[in-house]
């Protein structure tokens, strides 16, 4: 690389670094926000609205995709994500400084879903930018190794926010960070945004878009050029559903749902979890650079599609082997206890709730959320009139209860009594106790504490899921930017990437939990990104066209 080079990639990745850095923070943290904002409401209502405007930040994305995207091929790249980095700067600086609700009333809760929303909405306009930013200037055949530096970007976002909460978290201790510690990795944004600002002011715009320019050859409108043309709408939907739907649920597996399954399934305490992701991290970052690389040698597809089969081949034991290493006890309680519920079918409901705001009250879908909640690997007899419902562990039988019989305080007792006799039928069966790990549960007591028999192997396991996350994600930048022509390269790649990511990767965890307590498997919510990792592999091998060797500077006219 030449030294002007090396400043467009370090100046754009070091930005979005940032970006992502910041709009991790809220996802990481938002039980303990829930409580500062909404401190009016009982917990659970409190947690709904934290997760709903974490939501409100993956929902906008795409608005910010289009909206930021036209800017980019009307205004030029640099100057509009110079303006998508500071609303990301300051939208986070200001929830570090945000009053609370005892505070400030209503006004604190609103305030910040807006702020969530701001986030996204840049978030939404920075990727294309930086991606398309850096295509442009780098030389041909080296497209694919250029552009994978910006893919390292979210990976070490995440990083990032991870370790600035533990280091916070464990300065300043647990009850501090909850009462006001949680700001500090906030507050420390403004330095990064200083930094990442300087940075891009001292970019000239990008090649592609000043030759357009030049030549008087720019769309004067975007958005319905992009979508409302076939020629280019086309491009826009084998994008979505040949290259990105696959590769954001594998992004999205390797990275948050392993999180979600060590702290959520296997119960794994919050430090180690994070210690053992930010390990995987450390080592399979660079796996994005080198199948970047090798891209620009045999093609995008290849690499990309390679890892949709890949992920979609070995999910299934990965994630059982991580339970067997990880949490011994539950693994075999898991392998040794049969555990039946009996239930009318129609008493049961398909539990899908990624907001928070659905109840599922029937004795059916209590008891289902009760053993899916407690990692209970269970079968179902659906009998008509079994009402209401029953769970049988080994021998032994507990009757549910039917929720439109009851009224007043026995809604709320019922409910608890029946959750007690099923963990006491459970824990003799050898199940671990309710919100803990079990006997002989990997725990990691510092930072390096990882290098032992236990949790060494677990952070191999989670680098090969990294592994596969950089086979499908180090290629996509170029592999979009060459989909689409200079004058509408910004509005039409942002899109199908944000909406892929955003709502396929981000409704994940809703739709695995709710796969897991309809089919009682705890594995059973890896098909979500299997079915569509290979739903991508058969459209993909169809309908993508490989690319690599394509002069994006030459005047696309299709």
């Amino acid at each position: 690389m030449t030294r002007e080079e090396k400043r467009v990639i370090l100046a754009s990745s070091a930005g979005t670094i940032f970006e992502w850095y910041d709009f991790y923070l809220y996802g990481s943290l938002a039980a303990i926000i829930g409580a500062q904002f909404f401190s009016s409401f009982p917990e659970a209502t409190r947690n709904v609205f934290a997760l709903l405007a974490f939501a409100a930040g993956f929902l906008v994305r795409p608005f910010g995709a289009l909206f930021f995207g036209r800017l980019g091929d009307l205004i030029g790249r640099k100057h509009t994500f110079l303006m998508t980095i500071l609303i990301m700067g300051a939208s986070t600086f200001i929830v570090g400084l945000l009053p609370g609700y005892d505070t400030i009333g209503w006004a604190a809760p609103i305030i910040l879903i807006a702020l969530r929303m701001l986030q996204g909405l840049a978030l939404g306009g920075e990727y294309g930018g930086a991606v398309v930013y850096v295509a442009e200037h780098a030389p041909h055949g080296r497209r694919g190794f250029f552009t994978s530096w910006i893919q390292t970007t979210a990976t070490l976002g995440l990083l990032l926010s991870l370790m600035v909460i533990l280091s916070v978290r464990t300065f300043v201790g647990e009850d501090a960070f909850k009462a006001w510690g949680w700001r500090v990795p906030f507050l420390l944004s403004i330095f990064l945004l200083a930094v990442s600002v300087w940075i891009r002011l001292q970019m000239e715009e990008s090649p592609a878009f000043k030759k357009m320019k030049a030549e008087g050859t720019q769309s004067k409108a975007p958005l319905s050029e992009a979508f409302g043309q076939w020629k280019n709408a086309k491009f826009a939907l084998i994008a979505l559903f040949g290259l990105v739907a696959g590769q954001a649920v594998v992004w999205y597996t390797g990275q948050f749902y392993a999180l979600f399954f060590l702290q959520t399934i296997l119960r794994i305490d919050m430090f180690t979890a994070n210690v053992l992701i930010a390990w995987s991290l450390i080592l399979g970052t660079v796996g994005f650079v080198i199948f970047g690389s090798l891209s620009d040698r045999i093609g995008r597809k290849p690499i990309i599609l390679a890892g949709c089969v890949l992920a979609a081949i070995t999910y299934f034991p990965v994630f059982k082997t991580i339970t067997s290493i990880a949490s011994p006890a539950l693994h075999a309680a898991q392998q040794n206890t049969k555990v039946t519920i009996v239930a009318d079918k129609n008493d049961c409901s398909f539990q899908f709730n990624p907001t928070g705001t659905a109840k599922f009250t029937s004795s059916c879908d209590v008891t289902k959320a009760l053993l899916a909640r407690s990692s209970v690997n269970y079968s179902v007899d659906y009998q008509p009139g079994a009402i209401p419902a029953k769970v049988k562990v080994g021998d032994a039988e507990i009757v549910a209860y039917e929720t439109t019989k009851l009224s007043g305080d026995d809604v709320k007792a019922v409910p608890a009594a029946f959750a007690k006799a099923v963990n006491e039928k459970l824990a003799a069966a050898g199940y671990p106790a309710p919100g803990k790990a079990g006997e002989g549960a990997v725990k990691v007591e510092g930072f390096f504490g990882v290098f032992n028999g236990q949790a060494f192997p677990l952070v191999l396991i989670l680098t090969y899921l990294v592994l596969l996350v950089t086979m499908v994600y180090g290629p996509i930048a170029a592999a979009l930017v060459e989909l689409f022509p200079t004058r509408i390269r910004y509005t039409g790649m942002s899109l199908p990437y944000h909406i892929g990511n955003g709502w396929f990767g981000g409704l994940m965890p809703a739709t695995a939990f709710a796969m897991i307590a309809q089919s009682g498997d705890v594995y059973y919510g890896l098909w979500y990104p299997i079915v569509i990792a290979l739903m991508t592999v058969v459209l993909g091998l169809l309908f993508v066209p490989e690319n690599k060797d394509k002069d994006i500077f030459a005047d696309d006219t299709r």
